[in-house]
């Protein structure tokens, strides 16, 4: 029996600076999350993760993660994401540091 679909978001890391980085409705990227698309249905998802993948001057690694609609937007549902959301985590600096001043 297949596995039900569950939201989703396409995240990759942009090219030239290596930033986590997650498609939007309006087809930009933007390195906050809660500014991603939640994508709800299995072949629409197919067919923006193609479009993400067509576009190897700006992203490398494009795939779907799933996630759950929050208050602020998506959110992540697996740890791996989490952390990628928010940066490495041996100390403060880039993202940690922002999110750390909130």
């Amino acid at each position: 029996m297949a596995r039900a679909f569950t939201p989703k978001v396409i995240t990759a890391n942009h090219l030239i600076e290596g930033d986590v980085i997650y498609l939007t409705a309006a087809d930009t990227w933007s390195r906050d999350l809660a500014a991603a698309e939640l994508i709800t249905d299995e072949a629409h998802a197919q067919l923006r993760l193609l479009d993400a993948q067509s576009q190897p001057a700006t992203v490398v690694g494009a795939y779907l993660a799933d996630a759950t609609s929050g208050t602020n937007g998506p959110e992540p549902t697996h740890f791996r994401e989490e952390f990628r959301r928010t940066g490495p985590s041996n100390y403060a600096h880039g993202k940690q540091e922002v999110l750390a001043n909130v």
